[in-house]
C-alpha cells in the first residue's frame, strides 16, 4: 500500500512540474532564420524570467500543415512569418484568435496601400518587407556582368547561369516575389518573364535562404530574393548589393496568435515584445536586416546609414499587393511552377541557352526565316500552360483547393500535373529544335 501511495504521489509531482514547466513555455512556429528568431528568444527570455521561447522552424507550407494537424490544446502558440497569404488562410480556417491588446499604437495603419494588421485583429505586421534582386559585386565584375535593376534584365542572354532562384511550393517568400511579378506584370506577361528567368538560372534551390548563401559566398552572381535576405548581406560585410525593382511590392511579415494553443497568456507577452519599439530595434541587427513597421524617424540615430524606409519604398512601388488573390491560386501557382520549372529545369535551361545562341547568330548575320523560327521557339518555351481566362475559373481554382485525401480529388490532380509536366517537356524539346534550326539558318 505503502509502494503504491508512494507511486502515486510521485506521479502527480511528476505531472505537476511537467505542467508547471510546460505553462512557461511558448512555442513559435516560424520560417525565419535563426540569427533572427535567436535574437528575439534571447532578448524576450531576459525580460521575462520563467517564460522560454521554443522555435520550431518550419516553412510555411508546412507550418500551415502542422498546425492544422494537431487538436486544441495541442497546437503551438504563434504563427510567424512573411507571407500574408499564409495568415489569410489560418484565419479562414479559424485557426488564429483575435488579440487586440498586443498592437503597437505607434504604428501607422498601413504601408502605403496596404493594411499593417488585420482589420479583423487576427494578425499583425511585425516587420515590412518587399521583394527584389541581390548581387556579389566581385563575382559581376569578374564574369563581366552587369548589375541588374529590373525583373526583365535577368531574361538577357548575359546572364544565363549566373542567376539562382527558390521554388515557390518550399518558400514563402520565393512565392510572394513569384506572385509579386504576376501581379505587377499580368498572368501571361508575369510568366513569360519568370520562364525566362528560370531558363537563365543555374539553380532553383529547395529552401529561400540558400539564394542569399550562395551569392554571399560567391556560388551565384545575382538571387531573387525577399529584401532582407540581400540587407543582411549587405551589411553583414558580404561583397554584395541589392535593389527593389519599379515591379515590387512592400507588405507585412506577420504574427499571429494560434487558436487553441498551449499558452495564450505567455504567447500574447510574446507578441506584445514582437511589436513594442525595443522588439523593433531589433530588426536593426545588421544579421538580421528587416524593415521596422514604424517608420525609421521614430528610431532617430539608431537607424544604420542609408537603411531603406518601407514606407518610402511602398509610395513608389507600381504594385499593390492583393493579398487575397494570392491566396485564391496559392495552390496553381506553385504547382505550375514546379511542373514547369522545378521539375524540368534541364530542359528548360537547354532550351535557352539554345535560344539565346540562335539570337546571338542572327545578330550577326540576319536571316528573316531564322528569326521566325526564333520567336516559334520563344512562344514554346515560355508560355504558361495554363491560360489567363483559366486562372479566372473559380471551378477551376477550387479543384486545388479540394481536399487532396479524397481519392478522386487526388487522381484528377495528379492527371493534370502529369499533363503539364510532359507538355513542359514537349515545349521545350521543340523550342531548342527550333532554336537550333535558327542558328543553322545564321552560320
Amino acid at each position: 500500500m505503502l509502494n503504491r501511495i508512494a507511486i502515486r504521489a510521485l506521479t502527480l509531482g511528476l505531472i505537476t512540474a511537467f505542467s508547471v514547466a510546460h505553462a512557461g513555455t511558448v512555442a513559435v512556429v516560424t520560417s525565419f532564420p535563426k540569427e533572427l528568431t535567436e535574437a528575439y528568444k534571447k532578448a524576450f527570455e531576459s525580460r521575462n524570467p520563467g517564460v522560454k521561447i521554443e522555435i520550431l522552424n518550419k516553412n510555411t507550407t508546412a507550418g500551415i500543415a502542422y498546425i492544422k494537424e494537431l487538436p486544441v490544446g495541442q497546437r503551438p502558440d504563434v504563427m510567424w512569418a512573411s507571407a500574408p497569404d499564409a495568415f489569410e488562410v489560418l484565419a479562414r480556417d479559424k485557426f488564429l484568435q483575435p488579440a487586440p491588446e498586443v498592437k503597437n499604437p505607434q504604428a501607422p495603419a498601413k504601408v502605403g496601400n496596404y493594411p499593417i494588421n488585420d482589420p479583423e485583429n487576427m494578425y499583425y505586421g511585425q516587420a515590412l518587407a518587399g521583394y527584389g534582386l541581390m548581387w556579389n559585386t566581385r563575382y559581376m565584375a569578374a564574369n563581366k556582368v552587369p548589375a541588374p535593376k529590373e525583373w526583365a534584365d535577368l531574361m538577357r542572354g548575359e546572364y544565363f547561369g549566373h542567376v539562382a532562384m527558390s521554388s515557390p511550393s518550399r518558400s514563402g517568400t520565393t512565392h510572394l516575389t513569384v506572385e509579386t511579378i504576376l501581379q505587377g506584370e499580368g498572368w501571361e506577361k508575369g510568366w513569360s518573364q519568370l520562364l525566362q528567368i528560370a531558363g537563365n538560372c543555374a539553380a532553383v534551390t529547395d529552401r529561400s535562404f540558400a539564394v542569399p548563401d550562395g551569392v554571399n559566398n560567391g556560388q551565384f552572381g545575382v538571387g531573387l530574393v525577399i529584401d532582407f535576405f540581400g540587407l543582411a548581406g549587405k551589411y553583414s560585410g558580404y561583397p554584395v548589393e541589392f535593389i527593389y525593382p519599379s515591379v515590387t511590392a512592400v507588405v507585412p511579415a506577420n504574427i499571429a496568435l494560434v487558436a487553441g494553443g498551449k499558452n495564450p497568456d505567455e504567447a500574447k507577452k510574446f507578441i506584445a515584445f514582437t511589436l513594442s519599439r525595443e522588439g523593433q530595434e531589433l530588426l536593426f541587427d545588421p544579421k538580421i536586416s528587416r524593415l521596422p513597421i514604424l517608420p525609421n524617424a521614430a528610431f532617430g540615430a539608431k537607424v544604420p546609414a542609408n537603411y531603406p524606409d518601407a514606407h518610402e519604398i511602398a509610395k513608389r512601388a507600381k504594385v499593390k499587393f492583393d493579398s487575397d488573390l494570392s491566396s485564391e491560386r496559392y495552390q496553381v501557382v506553385v504547382s505550375l511552377f514546379d511542373q514547369q520549372v522545378t521539375f524540368r529545369l534541364k530542359d528548360l535551361q537547354a532550351a535557352t541557352k539554345a535560344i539565346h545562341e540562335a539570337e546571338r547568330r542572327v545578330k550577326a548575320k540576319p536571316n528573316a526565316k531564322a528569326s521566325e523560327l526564333i520567336q516559334q521557339a520563344r512562344s514554346y518555351a515560355y508560355s504558361p500552360l495554363v491560360s489567363d481566362s483559366m486562372i479566372k475559373d473559380p471551378k477551376f481554382l477550387e479543384l486545388f483547393r479540394m481536399n487532396k485525401k479524397d481519392v478522386a480529388v487526388a487522381k484528377q490532380l495528379t492527371g493534370l500535373e502529369d499533363l503539364w509536366n510532359s507538355k513542359a517537356k514537349a515545349n521545350y524539346e521543340k523550342a531548342r529544335e527550333l532554336a537550333e534550326q535558327a542558328s543553322a539558318l545564321a552560320r
